[in-house]
């Protein structure tokens, strides 16, 4: 099958598509919480948070955590973001925007660093599975970096040209990815990172999906 000619969107999950930054702090705190850490609050979460996430521990910490610590926390951090994401949903506008897209013959989607299991069901529990031609989680330990998944994503998206391909999420990291494969980038100031960090990364950055989505479009013309 030979490359399409139509523009492809990569979108990331947690805190572009779908809205969980409540959930996100909250498990941030409780894993902060294991090992005695005042609590931070958004606006500081978001000026210091980075990948790989130990990186941001050691921000906070001023050290790296021990192995041990790591796993309390990484622990800790998943058990209350499972319990908590159920209040969150889709980041507004989200739906109607993927179905505009699909609609307009052009394919998109989905890579995330949340474990793929989970990532799957709750994809499909929204009702926007159909509108994606794949979805992958973080099948490996957490802490990595994305850059090596958006390799393997994009070799199993046989159809789909780097060249024409635009990764749209709302951390620095997003943007490293799609450079690692000759995509372009977009990142969404409503997630983990602030405007002022997410401009470090020298790519377009928008305050709203529908931004982003016309953007897409212009850098993938």
């Amino acid at each position: 099958m030979g490359k399409q000619v139509g523009a492809h969107i990569v979108w990331d999950w947690n805190g572009t598509l779908f809205q969980d930054n409540d959930a996100i702090i909250g498990a941030t705190n409780a894993a902060f919480g294991e090992l005695g850490l005042e609590p931070i609050t958004m606006e500081r979460y978001r000026a210091l948070y980075c990948v790989p996430v130990p990186k941001f521990y050691e921000r906070l910490l001023g050290r790296l955590p021990t192995d041990a610590e790591w796993v309390v926390m990484d622990e800790t951090f998943h058990r209350y973001y499972a319990e908590h994401r159920v209040r969150c949903g889709l980041t507004e506008g989200a739906g109607e925007l993927l179905s505009r897209w699909r609609s307009a013959g052009r394919s998109q989607s989905i890579l995330s660093m949340y474990v793929h299991d989970e990532l799957v069901p709750l994809v499909r529990g929204f009702g926007i599975e159909e509108h994606f031609i794949r979805v992958d989680g973080r099948t490996g330990p957490s802490g990595g970096s994305k850059a090596e998944h958006m390799v393997r994503h994009l070799e199993a998206l046989v159809s789909v040209d780097p060249a024409r391909t635009v990764v749209i999420g709302d951390a620095a990291d997003d943007a490293v990815a799609a450079l690692h494969v000759g995509a372009r980038a977009v990142l969404y100031t409503g997630g983990s990172h602030s405007r002022a960090s997410l401009e470090e990364a020298g790519v377009p950055v928008v305050d709203t999906l529908g931004e982003a989505v016309a953007e897409a479009e212009r850098l993938a013309a």
